[in-house]
């Protein structure tokens, strides 16, 4: 997502010695004159107007400020010697910056009373306007949860607990026991049959062309179709502007940039949209299968009459033995034509035949 900036704000700090209120462009506690510890976080006010003094927006933009190494007092990025005692401030600790202080507080707040005399005040109000006294932080109204109703706990059912838990091991072994008493394969016998007679079935699929209707983005329909209609939808969403893109932005939020200002940004992303459209293309697809079928050991493939705007598609075959196994007759199928080309009338051969008539693992008997 792309930060987009919407303007910068002023902070505040309390002093820890009196807990007075001070702006955040303060570098001295208003009430005691003591220099801003490094340890003092900047606060958000309760309310955050957007800055217009190009003085102040630089100073925001310039970097965190820095405290002196020798007498710990809090002097701006650009400056080369302390303020308060000239030491040299290329040795100074750099505040923190870059923390997310909460949402921007861009609506009125209630007012504040004075704990001393009890006058009411303006939020953004750091002195009495009646007794001078410091005010403290006005509070932010918090929204009020809607009161829901106290679910009635639902009555215990271990007992149902532990028959459902049964039935289910239950049914996992009658799976386990079905398996394995009507498995086709499990009593199959080894049986000797003779071959009484061979059929075959060989097909064709007919293809034609035809106009087939599909959908897609308009920049990927291949050049050959013809279009029809369109509608514009969500293609794709990026972190990037780009012309005619919808840009979706999130809360704005400030953020400390370490000079006692904060910058409110928001998180923004780019929808873009594009042509949906419908298209027709020819295409080859089955309009007709065509058959033969025989009853002998000489396979054959039809032959079909194709028009001009026809062509021989997907190939099937299918393949039958039928064997006299004594008591019964059974069939073995297969899709293989060299499987079957090993097959004679009245020739032996060993096999497995379950109760079904199922076979498999077909062998010559000598």
């Amino acid at each position: 997502m792309v930060k987009k900036t919407l303007g910068y704000v002023e902070l505040e700090w309390t002093c820890p010695r009196y807990g007075t209120r001070n702006p955040g462009g303060s570098e001295i506690c208003a009430s005691c004159g003591a220099a801003q510890p490094e340890d003092v976080a900047f606060e958000q006010a309760a309310e955050e107007k957007l800055l217009t003094d190009e003085d102040e927006i630089a100073r925001a933009k310039a970097g965190p400020d820095v405290h002196c190494a020798f007498c710990g007092a809090r002097n701006p990025s650009t400056a080369e010697k302390c303020a308060r005692c000239g030491a040299d401030l290329r040795s100074a600790t750099a505040r923190e910056s870059g923390q997310v202080l909460g949402a921007h507080r861009d609506g009125p707040a209630q007012e504040v009373k004075c704990p001393n005399c009890g006058a009411s005040n303006p939020a953004t109000a750091y002195k009495c306007s009646q007794c001078n006294a410091s005010l403290p932080r006005a509070e932010r109204p918090t929204p009020r949860a809607t009161p829901r109703a106290k679910a009635k706990p639902a009555p215990k059912r271990k007992g149902l607990a532990l028959w459902l838990i049964g039935g289910v091991v239950l049914a996992l072994l009658a799976c386990v026991l079905l398996l394995t008493v009507f498995n086709p394969w499990r009593s199959a016998k080894e049986v000797t049959g003779v071959v009484q007679g061979l059929s075959w079935s060989r097909g064709i699929e007919i293809e034609g062309l035809r106009d087939v209707e599909h959908e897609d983005w308009r920049d990927k329909i291949p050049s050959n179709a013809t279009l029809g209609r369109c509608t514009e939808k969500h293609y794709r969403t990026q972190d990037s502007p780009a012309p005619c893109a919808e840009e979706v932005c999130g809360t704005p939020y400030t953020v400390n940039t370490g000079t006692g200002h904060g910058e409110v940004v928001q998180d923004c992303e780019y929808k873009i949209y594009a042509d949906w459209c419908t298209y027709t293309t020819q295409e080859w697809t089955k309009v007709d299968v065509v058959t033969v079928e025989g009853s002998d050991a000489f396979p054959l493939w039809p032959d079909p009459a194709l028009s001009a705007q026809q062509r021989q598609g997907e190939r099937t075959e299918s393949y039958r033995v039928l064997f006299d196994i004594g008591d019964r007759t059974v069939t073995y199928k297969t899709s293989d034509p060299d499987v079957f080309s090993r097959f004679q009338v009245g020739s032996e051969w060993r096999m497995e035949v379950n109760a079904r008539g199922g076979v498999r693992n077909v062998e010559p008997a000598q």
